[in-house]
């Protein structure tokens, strides 16, 4: 029996599949002050990898593409760390 067999049963379980840009901690009177149109700078920059993430842990890296209209994340590697 294949490592592919013994997981088949699970195969149509629905996963939470998370995109994480970046991440900040505002106060809650930052929070207060935003606006419509307002910007909260990020640390990362533009062409680096993104986190992809299932359950709330990391299991990949990614980055964001357009095709058409449409926008999506391309895998581009694996976390392989235990």
């Amino acid at each position: 029996m294949t490592a592919e067999d013994h997981i088949s049963l699970l195969a149509d379980i629905q996963l939470d599949i998370s995109v994480e840009l970046d991440h900040r901690i505002l106060t809650l009177r930052e929070v207060l002050e935003l606006d419509a149109g307002s910007v909260i700078a990020m640390r990362r920059s533009a062409g680096e990898n993104i986190d992809i993430l299932i359950g709330g842990v990391v299991v990949a890296f990614g980055e964001i593409v357009i095709i058409e209209n449409t926008m999506g994340v391309r895998i581009t590697d694996f976390n392989t760390e235990d």
